[in-house]
């Protein structure tokens, strides 16, 4: 295999986003220059450097600029990936009301996404609900 199939195929591996479900919380926070008040969990930095950091800059775009959306307490945000390579982003109240959609013609993307913004931290669903079990433990 050349170099560029080698750099091909890490690509390609990269967006199945296998090790997604090993985030169950975070260790520490990063930051992007575009929002340095936005916190980002490590998988959301892990979905970042694996191919989605795109989707993840248009989501904050619109969180944070979005009249009906910037002072929301929580937002559940998903992407939807379909069979022919289009992909449909939502933001909701983190319940079943869609404040934002945007449509995507086509996309490399292979793993649909949730994930929540609240505090000003964006995260996985999964690094959610574990940080809430944590804090319901310490109780």
């Amino acid at each position: 295999m050349t170099e560029q199939e080698q750099k091909t195929q890490q690509i390609k591996d990269d967006l199945d986003l296998k090790d997604l479900d090993n985030f169950i919380g975070t260790e520490s926070y990063h930051k992007i220059s575009l929002y340095p008040n936005v916190n980002l969990t490590d998988g959301i930095a892990y979905v970042m450097e694996n191919g989605y950091s795109w989707f993840i800059t248009d989501m904050l775009a619109v969180i944070k600029t979005k009249e009906e959306i910037k002072n929301e307490d929580f937002l559940g945000i998903t992407l939807v990936i379909n069979d022919d390579k289009t992909a449909i982003a939502k933001i909701t109240d983190g319940n079943e009301k869609v404040l934002y959609k945007q449509e995507y013609k086509w996309t490399n993307c292979k793993k649909n996404l949730n994930l929540f913004f609240t505090n000003n931290v964006l995260m996985l669903s999964r690094e959610y609900q574990t940080d809430r079990n944590e804090r319901r433990k310490k109780k």
